[in-house]
């Protein structure tokens, strides 16, 4: 009878997975396979077929030097807006945690630029950037008197451009979740420190920093992800421009699937962006994973 019961339960949690199950199989697993199947295949054109090429499309991307161009300014804007999301995120999270006047507002309006669309964001700092009568260009104008300046038309500063509205925009949602681990907090654990006679420094250090390691493990595998999908603002701001100096490879894979109409190669540079993500996550968890648990 016991095991009739034991049966039907796993019958049950079986049923119950199947659904999500199937949706994560179709739209994750299923055209990953497929993806790295047809990057060893041609693009097809009209009426004639794709045909196996091997690896002719890595060859192809190893020797591309706009994919190396592009994984550059990737990997570079990464560098940008993680560390500096993450710690601007855990200052607001400190910040709008304690005891001050107007918390509340303080919360919604860091918080704010996460709800807003990205498209309406991209478009707001399009105004900020506009040479000559844009925000930035009207306070450097008036209060020193510097000429006009194209911050999203240089290829100097056009990916920094677009690092800041990153961190703008992503900072507020990563503070969320670090606001939520430090009310989680036991008080008694900072309470005993302060009557051992530790300083606000040695606590959030000792104390707070270490208990908050699961939370930046969680944000920093998010905030990877969402440096290396950026596309949204890329459309908006510089287009890529100017000469690919603000394009990102997901970026370029959209170019090369849906403008140049290079399928094939599109799954090639779709292969090279997964691998790049499952290493910086598999990394992630190897350096950090000794300091999220404890014994």
């Amino acid at each position: 009878m016991r095991n009739v019961t034991l049966k039907r339960e796993w019958v049950l949690g079986w049923l119950l997975l199947l659904p999500s199950m199937v949706l994560l199989f179709a739209f994750t697993h299923i055209p990953a396979v497929t993806t790295f199947l047809n990057s060893f295949y041609s693009t097809p054109r009209g009426r004639r077929a794709a045909k196996f090429i091997g690896a002719e499309n890595y060859e192809r991307m190893l020797g591309d030097p706009v994919f190396w161009q592009v994984l550059w300014n990737n990997l570079w804007f990464a560098l940008g807006t993680i560390p500096v999301s993450i710690a601007l995120a855990l200052v607001m999270a400190l910040w709008v945690n304690d005891r001050l006047a107007g918390r509340g507002f303080v919360r919604m309006a860091y918080f704010t630029p996460t709800v807003l669309p990205m498209i309406a964001v991209a478009n707001i700092w399009l105004f900020f950037y506009t040479p000559g009568f844009g925000l930035f260009d009207q306070i450097t104008g008036t209060l020193f008197g510097w000429p006009a300046t194209n911050y999203l038309g240089s290829p100097e500063t056009a990916l920094n451009a677009v690092i800041v509205v990153t961190v703008w925009k992503e900072a507020g949602f990563f503070m969320i979740f670090y606001l939520a681990a430090l009310q989680s907090i036991p008080q008694s654990l900072k309470e005993a420190a302060q009557i051992e006679g530790a300083n606000r420094w040695t606590i959030f250090w000792r104390i707070t920093f270490p208990l908050l390691m699961p939370t930046t493990l969680f944000v920093s595998v998010n905030a990877v992800i969402n440096s290396f999908r950026l596309v949204d603002h890329i459309f908006i701001l510089t287009d890529g421009g100017p000469n690919n100096a603000s394009a990102l490879l997901l970026f370029h894979i959209y170019e090369v699937a849906f403008q140049h109409w290079e399928t094939a190669y599109a799954a090639t540079l779709t292969v090279a962006l997964l691998l790049i993500l499952c290493l910086l996550a598999i990394g992630q968890f190897f350096f950090v994973d000794r300091k999220v648990h404890y014994k």
